[in-house]
């Protein structure tokens, strides 16, 4: 797991790469069909790994949801 990284913070990077607001609800949304695109998500996982996160673009990419990749990257949905 990685220590630096929050829900909040992870909610924070999601929303910036949607421009989208971190308080937006979204959590449970596909999101790619919220506008995510593989680039994106390089961009989100180089950040993630910088931070001591140690995912793969499958582990993100077959589960596209804010609420699945919280869990995954801390382990807890707070």
């Amino acid at each position: 797991m990685a220590d630096q990284l929050t829900a909040a913070t992870i909610r924070a990077d999601v929303a910036e790469m949607l421009h989208r607001r971190p308080d937006e609800s979204f959590d449970t949304e596909d999101l790619f069909d919220c506008g995510l695109d593989s680039v994106r998500l390089m961009t989100l996982i180089e950040r993630w790994r910088e931070a001591g996160a140690e995912v793969s673009f499958v582990d993100l990419a077959e589960r596209p949801t804010l609420e699945h990749w919280v869990k995954l990257l801390v382990g807890r949905d707070d």
